[in-house]
């Protein structure tokens, strides 16, 4: 198993666009400002509250979703490996056969027509 990453654990930026900031939330515009203390406290209260809010409900439910996140791809490989790859095999063979069948009529339909198509327009040749 891999070593889990502590630091980067977004390798695959799927969650970039949960990325949101105070700035992306709240601003002020020129010409209309609060104190600066509301400002700033603003910032910091948004910032832990965020924070506070995601570690609770990660630590309530990070885990039990996890493993039921665990469980549902479990599932998947379940069915995939015990009865969508093997129902595959099952049409790829079936359709093996039923293409080798078609190929014999065709044969046995066209070749009659298809040779002698060719031995009338062979005789214009000759002629």
């Amino acid at each position: 198993m891999a070593e889990i990453d502590l630091v980067n654990r977004d390798p695959n930026n799927i969650n970039d666009h949960l990325k949101v900031t105070f700035e992306d939330i709240l601003a002020e515009p020129e010409g209309i400002h609060s104190m600066d203390c509301v400002w700033s406290n603003s910032y910091k209260c948004f910032n832990c509250w965020k924070n506070l809010c995601y570690m609770i409900a990660t630590l309530c439910c990070g885990i039990c979703i996890a493993a039921e996140w665990g469980c549902e791809f479990a599932e998947i490989a379940f069915v995939h490996i015990w009865y969508i790859t093997p129902c595959f095999k099952i049409c790829e063979l079936n359709c093996g056969c039923l293409q080798k069948l078609y190929g014999m009529c065709v044969h046995c339909c066209l070749d009659p027509c298809c040779e002698g198509c060719g031995n009338l327009f062979n005789a214009f040749k000759k002629g």
